[in-house]
Protein backbone atom coordinates (compact mmCIF):
# COMPACT_ATOMS: atom_id res chain seq x y z
CA UNK A 1 0.00 0.00 0.00
CA UNK A 2 2.95 2.13 1.17
CA UNK A 3 4.26 1.45 -2.71
CA UNK A 4 1.18 2.38 -4.04
CA UNK A 5 0.88 5.34 -2.50
CA UNK A 6 4.30 6.34 -3.33
CA UNK A 7 3.97 5.67 -6.68
CA UNK A 8 0.93 7.70 -6.77
CA UNK A 9 2.21 10.93 -5.56
CA UNK A 10 5.31 10.76 -7.97
CA UNK A 11 2.93 10.54 -10.71
CA UNK A 12 1.04 13.41 -9.06
CA UNK A 13 4.22 15.51 -8.94
CA UNK A 14 5.45 14.21 -12.67
CA UNK A 15 1.88 15.47 -14.23
CA UNK A 16 2.08 18.84 -12.08
CA UNK A 17 5.92 19.23 -13.88
CA UNK A 18 4.91 18.64 -16.82
CA UNK A 19 1.74 20.84 -16.89
CA UNK A 20 3.83 23.87 -15.40
CA UNK A 21 6.58 23.23 -18.14
CA UNK A 22 3.70 22.93 -20.60
CA UNK A 23 2.35 26.24 -19.43
CA UNK A 24 5.59 27.51 -19.28
CA UNK A 25 6.47 26.75 -22.75
CA UNK A 26 3.03 28.14 -24.15
CA UNK A 27 3.61 31.72 -22.65
CA UNK A 28 7.18 31.69 -24.23
CA UNK A 29 5.68 31.37 -27.51
CA UNK A 30 5.06 34.37 -29.63
CA UNK A 31 1.69 35.68 -30.74
CA UNK A 32 0.90 38.20 -33.29
CA UNK A 33 -2.34 40.08 -33.99
CA UNK A 34 -2.70 42.67 -36.63
CA UNK A 35 -5.48 44.57 -36.15
CA UNK A 36 -6.85 46.80 -38.54
CA UNK A 37 -9.23 50.13 -37.78
CA UNK A 38 -10.58 52.65 -40.68
CA UNK A 39 -9.73 55.87 -38.72
CA UNK A 40 -6.91 58.39 -39.01
CA UNK A 41 -3.83 58.53 -37.00
CA UNK A 42 -5.20 61.52 -35.47
CA UNK A 43 -8.69 60.21 -34.38
CA UNK A 44 -8.72 59.15 -30.36
CA UNK A 45 -9.38 55.32 -30.89
CA UNK A 46 -6.15 55.09 -32.58
CA UNK A 47 -4.46 56.40 -29.55
CA UNK A 48 -6.41 54.19 -27.71
CA UNK A 49 -5.72 51.02 -29.35
CA UNK A 50 -2.00 51.56 -29.29
CA UNK A 51 -2.50 51.79 -25.19
CA UNK A 52 -4.64 48.54 -25.43
CA UNK A 53 -1.09 46.80 -27.75
CA UNK A 54 1.41 48.43 -25.39
CA UNK A 55 -0.50 47.15 -22.16
CA UNK A 56 -1.31 43.76 -23.52
CA UNK A 57 2.52 43.64 -23.97
CA UNK A 58 3.56 44.78 -20.95
CA UNK A 59 1.44 42.63 -18.99
CA UNK A 60 2.68 39.38 -21.53
CA UNK A 61 6.43 40.06 -21.40
CA UNK A 62 6.12 41.10 -25.19
CA UNK A 63 5.36 36.99 -26.21
CA UNK A 64 1.22 38.52 -27.55
CA UNK A 65 2.11 41.70 -29.54
CA UNK A 66 -0.54 43.58 -31.61
CA UNK A 67 0.29 45.39 -34.36
CA UNK A 68 -2.49 48.68 -34.94
CA UNK A 69 -2.98 49.07 -38.91
CA UNK A 70 -5.12 52.77 -38.84
CA UNK A 71 -6.74 54.35 -42.28
CA UNK A 72 -7.46 50.64 -43.29
CA UNK A 73 -4.48 49.55 -44.20
CA UNK A 74 -4.95 45.90 -44.50
CA UNK A 75 -7.94 46.15 -46.40
CA UNK A 76 -11.36 46.85 -46.25
CA UNK A 77 -13.11 45.80 -43.39
CA UNK A 78 -16.04 43.39 -44.66
CA UNK A 79 -12.82 41.83 -46.25
CA UNK A 80 -11.25 41.96 -42.58
CA UNK A 81 -14.11 40.37 -41.15
CA UNK A 82 -14.57 37.62 -43.40
CA UNK A 83 -10.27 36.77 -42.82
CA UNK A 84 -11.59 36.69 -38.97
CA UNK A 85 -14.05 33.89 -39.71
CA UNK A 86 -11.09 32.19 -41.37
CA UNK A 87 -9.03 31.67 -38.46
CA UNK A 88 -6.33 34.31 -39.32
CA UNK A 89 -4.35 36.50 -37.03
CA UNK A 90 -6.11 39.55 -37.50
CA UNK A 91 -8.52 41.42 -36.08
CA UNK A 92 -11.14 44.51 -36.55
CA UNK A 93 -12.81 47.90 -35.13
CA UNK A 94 -16.22 47.05 -36.47
CA UNK A 95 -19.67 47.42 -35.44
CA UNK A 96 -23.28 45.64 -34.59
CA UNK A 97 -24.76 46.18 -38.14
CA UNK A 98 -21.97 44.83 -40.13
CA UNK A 99 -22.22 41.54 -37.16
CA UNK A 100 -26.19 41.69 -37.97
CA UNK A 101 -25.30 40.43 -41.48
CA UNK A 102 -24.02 37.05 -39.67
CA UNK A 103 -26.65 37.06 -36.08
CA UNK A 104 -29.29 39.48 -36.93
CA UNK A 105 -30.60 40.54 -33.32
CA UNK A 106 -27.49 42.20 -32.57
CA UNK A 107 -27.93 44.51 -35.22
CA UNK A 108 -30.12 46.09 -32.86
CA UNK A 109 -27.57 47.54 -31.00
CA UNK A 110 -26.91 50.35 -33.84
CA UNK A 111 -30.49 50.80 -34.65
CA UNK A 112 -31.89 54.49 -33.81
CA UNK A 113 -32.28 56.39 -30.74
CA UNK A 114 -32.07 52.61 -28.98
CA UNK A 115 -29.57 52.98 -26.16
CA UNK A 116 -28.32 56.50 -25.46
CA UNK A 117 -25.35 56.67 -22.40
CA UNK A 118 -22.18 54.75 -21.39
CA UNK A 119 -23.82 53.64 -18.50
CA UNK A 120 -26.72 52.00 -20.75
CA UNK A 121 -23.62 50.03 -22.79
CA UNK A 122 -22.27 48.51 -20.05
CA UNK A 123 -25.07 46.86 -18.36
CA UNK A 124 -25.43 45.66 -22.59
CA UNK A 125 -22.72 42.76 -21.56
CA UNK A 126 -24.58 41.90 -18.80
CA UNK A 127 -27.91 40.80 -20.37
CA UNK A 128 -28.80 37.17 -21.03
CA UNK A 129 -30.13 38.14 -24.77
CA UNK A 130 -26.72 40.14 -25.34
CA UNK A 131 -24.67 37.01 -24.37
CA UNK A 132 -26.19 34.43 -26.23
CA UNK A 133 -25.84 36.46 -29.87
CA UNK A 134 -21.72 36.83 -28.50
CA UNK A 135 -22.14 33.39 -27.87
CA UNK A 136 -23.30 32.03 -31.40
CA UNK A 137 -20.91 34.66 -33.09
CA UNK A 138 -18.32 32.46 -31.64
CA UNK A 139 -19.80 29.82 -32.08
CA UNK A 140 -21.28 29.93 -35.08
CA UNK A 141 -19.36 32.12 -36.83
CA UNK A 142 -16.02 32.26 -36.07
CA UNK A 143 -16.08 35.72 -34.24
CA UNK A 144 -14.45 36.18 -30.64
CA UNK A 145 -16.01 39.29 -29.67
CA UNK A 146 -13.12 41.01 -27.09
CA UNK A 147 -14.98 43.88 -26.00
CA UNK A 148 -18.19 46.63 -27.24
CA UNK A 149 -16.87 49.12 -24.11
CA UNK A 150 -16.13 51.43 -27.14
CA UNK A 151 -18.64 53.99 -27.49
CA UNK A 152 -17.90 56.58 -30.48
CA UNK A 153 -20.32 59.24 -29.65
CA UNK A 154 -23.00 60.48 -30.90
CA UNK A 155 -23.66 59.93 -35.16
CA UNK A 156 -24.83 63.67 -36.17
CA UNK A 157 -26.08 64.94 -39.88
CA UNK A 158 -23.40 66.59 -41.37
CA UNK A 159 -24.83 68.36 -44.55
CA UNK A 160 -24.90 71.34 -46.38
CA UNK A 161 -28.41 71.98 -45.40
CA UNK A 162 -29.90 72.52 -41.73
CA UNK A 163 -31.82 69.45 -40.58
CA UNK A 164 -34.16 70.31 -37.66
CA UNK A 165 -36.92 68.07 -38.60
CA UNK A 166 -36.89 64.66 -40.47
CA UNK A 167 -38.75 66.36 -43.52
CA UNK A 168 -35.66 68.06 -44.00
CA UNK A 169 -33.43 65.04 -45.04
CA UNK A 170 -36.36 64.41 -47.67
CA UNK A 171 -34.29 64.00 -51.01
CA UNK A 172 -30.86 64.17 -49.53
CA UNK A 173 -28.06 61.52 -50.24
CA UNK A 174 -26.63 60.66 -46.95
CA UNK A 175 -23.60 58.17 -46.80
CA UNK A 176 -23.75 55.58 -44.53
CA UNK A 177 -22.12 52.05 -44.13
CA UNK A 178 -23.91 49.38 -46.58
CA UNK A 179 -25.11 47.20 -43.37
CA UNK A 180 -29.07 46.92 -43.68
CA UNK A 181 -30.20 48.40 -40.37
CA UNK A 182 -27.55 51.49 -41.32
CA UNK A 183 -28.86 51.60 -44.53
CA UNK A 184 -32.38 51.43 -43.21
CA UNK A 185 -32.12 53.94 -40.21
CA UNK A 186 -31.36 56.75 -42.93
CA UNK A 187 -33.83 55.84 -44.62
CA UNK A 188 -36.64 55.76 -41.78
CA UNK A 189 -35.42 59.20 -40.42
CA UNK A 190 -36.20 60.85 -44.10
CA UNK A 191 -32.70 60.47 -45.63
CA UNK A 192 -31.53 58.40 -49.03
CA UNK A 193 -29.12 55.75 -47.97
CA UNK A 194 -25.85 55.76 -50.01
CA UNK A 195 -23.15 53.47 -49.50
CA UNK A 196 -19.30 54.34 -49.86
CA UNK A 197 -15.94 53.58 -48.02
CA UNK A 198 -15.00 55.89 -45.49
CA UNK A 199 -11.55 56.97 -47.44
CA UNK A 200 -14.27 58.36 -50.37
CA UNK A 201 -16.75 60.43 -48.53
CA UNK A 202 -14.79 63.82 -48.58
CA UNK A 203 -14.48 63.44 -52.64
CA UNK A 204 -17.69 62.13 -52.67
CA UNK A 205 -18.93 65.83 -50.80
CA UNK A 206 -16.37 67.69 -52.89
CA UNK A 207 -18.26 66.03 -56.34
CA UNK A 208 -21.63 66.31 -54.85
CA UNK A 209 -22.13 62.48 -55.18
CA UNK A 210 -23.66 62.81 -52.03
CA UNK A 211 -25.38 65.15 -49.91
CA UNK A 212 -24.08 64.71 -46.58
CA UNK A 213 -22.69 62.12 -44.07
CA UNK A 214 -23.57 61.00 -40.77
CA UNK A 215 -20.68 60.96 -38.48
CA UNK A 216 -19.57 61.77 -34.77
CA UNK A 217 -18.41 65.47 -34.20
CA UNK A 218 -14.84 64.19 -33.83
CA UNK A 219 -14.81 62.15 -36.95
CA UNK A 220 -16.00 65.20 -38.44
CA UNK A 221 -13.12 67.15 -37.67
CA UNK A 222 -10.40 64.52 -37.68
CA UNK A 223 -11.48 63.52 -41.54
CA UNK A 224 -12.01 67.43 -42.17
CA UNK A 225 -15.33 67.23 -43.12
CA UNK A 226 -15.72 70.81 -42.02
CA UNK A 227 -14.01 71.63 -45.25
CA UNK A 228 -16.39 70.58 -47.96
CA UNK A 229 -20.13 70.58 -45.52
CA UNK A 230 -21.29 73.83 -43.82
CA UNK A 231 -23.90 72.26 -41.27
CA UNK A 232 -23.66 70.29 -38.00
CA UNK A 233 -27.69 69.18 -36.83
CA UNK A 234 -27.57 67.17 -33.41
CA UNK A 235 -29.70 64.50 -34.24
CA UNK A 236 -28.07 62.22 -32.02
CA UNK A 237 -29.89 59.44 -34.17
CA UNK A 238 -27.06 56.55 -33.37
CA UNK A 239 -25.10 56.19 -30.27
CA UNK A 240 -22.19 54.47 -32.25
CA UNK A 241 -21.42 51.24 -30.34
CA UNK A 242 -18.18 49.83 -31.82
CA UNK A 243 -16.91 46.13 -31.71
CA UNK A 244 -13.46 44.71 -31.33
CA UNK A 245 -13.48 41.41 -32.93
CA UNK A 246 -10.77 38.68 -33.71
CA UNK A 247 -11.12 35.18 -34.79
CA UNK A 248 -12.30 32.80 -31.99
CA UNK A 249 -10.42 30.24 -33.28
CA UNK A 250 -7.09 32.08 -32.72
CA UNK A 251 -8.22 33.80 -29.55
CA UNK A 252 -8.53 30.10 -28.08
CA UNK A 253 -5.50 28.75 -29.01
CA UNK A 254 -4.23 31.42 -26.24
CA UNK A 255 -2.79 30.63 -23.38
CA UNK A 256 -5.85 31.09 -21.42
CA UNK A 257 -3.95 33.84 -19.08
CA UNK A 258 -3.44 35.98 -22.49
CA UNK A 259 -7.28 35.24 -23.51
CA UNK A 260 -7.59 37.19 -20.01
CA UNK A 261 -5.47 39.65 -20.38
CA UNK A 262 -6.28 40.32 -24.07
CA UNK A 263 -9.84 40.66 -23.08
CA UNK A 264 -9.57 42.69 -19.80
CA UNK A 265 -7.39 45.53 -21.36
CA UNK A 266 -9.27 45.66 -23.97
CA UNK A 267 -13.12 46.90 -22.21
CA UNK A 268 -10.34 48.98 -19.83
CA UNK A 269 -9.04 50.86 -22.66
CA UNK A 270 -12.30 51.54 -24.43
CA UNK A 271 -14.17 52.54 -21.54
CA UNK A 272 -11.39 55.23 -21.03
CA UNK A 273 -11.46 56.62 -24.29
CA UNK A 274 -15.47 56.12 -24.49
CA UNK A 275 -15.43 58.38 -21.17
CA UNK A 276 -13.61 60.69 -22.52
CA UNK A 277 -14.57 60.60 -26.19
CA UNK A 278 -18.28 61.46 -24.47
CA UNK A 279 -17.40 64.43 -21.82
CA UNK A 280 -14.36 65.98 -23.26
CA UNK A 281 -13.19 64.74 -26.87
CA UNK A 282 -16.62 65.24 -28.96
CA UNK A 283 -17.26 68.63 -27.43
CA UNK A 284 -13.64 69.85 -27.90
CA UNK A 285 -14.25 69.35 -31.84
CA UNK A 286 -17.57 70.40 -32.24
CA UNK A 287 -16.00 73.63 -31.11
CA UNK A 288 -13.65 72.94 -33.61
CA UNK A 289 -16.31 72.78 -35.92
CA UNK A 290 -17.31 76.08 -34.90
CA UNK A 291 -14.75 77.81 -35.16
CA UNK A 292 -13.89 76.20 -39.09
CA UNK A 293 -17.32 78.25 -39.54
CA UNK A 294 -19.85 75.20 -39.55
CA UNK A 295 -23.23 76.07 -37.92
CA UNK A 296 -24.29 74.17 -35.89
CA UNK A 297 -28.15 73.12 -35.50
CA UNK A 298 -28.18 72.33 -31.17
CA UNK A 299 -30.77 69.25 -30.57
CA UNK A 300 -32.57 71.66 -28.64
CA UNK A 301 -33.87 73.09 -32.11
CA UNK A 302 -34.52 69.68 -33.52
CA UNK A 303 -37.89 68.23 -33.01
CA UNK A 304 -36.32 65.04 -31.57
CA UNK A 305 -39.58 63.31 -30.76
CA UNK A 306 -40.60 63.28 -34.02
CA UNK A 307 -36.60 61.24 -35.30
CA UNK A 308 -37.14 59.08 -32.75
CA UNK A 309 -40.81 58.08 -34.29
CA UNK A 310 -39.31 58.17 -37.60
CA UNK A 311 -36.68 56.07 -36.36
CA UNK A 312 -39.05 53.14 -35.43
CA UNK A 313 -39.61 52.32 -39.19
CA UNK A 314 -36.46 50.93 -39.11
CA UNK A 315 -36.89 47.91 -36.05
CA UNK A 316 -39.97 47.51 -38.56
CA UNK A 317 -38.61 47.30 -41.72
CA UNK A 318 -36.21 44.60 -40.21
CA UNK A 319 -38.36 42.74 -38.06
CA UNK A 320 -36.14 44.21 -34.83
CA UNK A 321 -39.26 45.58 -33.27
CA UNK A 322 -39.55 42.10 -30.65
CA UNK A 323 -35.64 42.00 -30.09
CA UNK A 324 -35.10 45.19 -28.95
CA UNK A 325 -38.42 45.22 -26.67
CA UNK A 326 -37.14 41.57 -24.55
CA UNK A 327 -33.40 43.89 -24.50
CA UNK A 328 -35.26 46.75 -23.36
CA UNK A 329 -37.24 44.40 -20.61
CA UNK A 330 -33.78 42.44 -19.17
CA UNK A 331 -32.59 46.20 -19.25
CA UNK A 332 -34.95 47.49 -17.25
CA UNK A 333 -35.80 50.46 -19.87
CA UNK A 334 -38.97 51.79 -21.24
CA UNK A 335 -39.29 52.69 -25.01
Amino acid sequence: MKRKCAILVALILICGIVAVSAQSVAAGKKYVLKFNHVLTTQDPYHAAFLKWAEAVSARTDGNLKIEVFPSAQLGVEEDILEQIRQGSNVGQNTDSARLGQYVPGIAVMNAPYFVESLEEVQKLNTLPTVLAWKAELEKTQGFKILSFMWVQGFRQMITNKPIRKPADLAGLRICTPPAPIWQESIRAIGATPVAMAYGEMYSGLQTRAIDGVELSFTATASGKFQEVTKFASETKHILLINFEVISSKWFNALPLEYQKILEEECNKAGLEVSKRYLEEIDPRNLSTLKAAGMTIIPSSEIDMAAFRAAGEKAYQKLNLLSVRDQVYKELGKTK
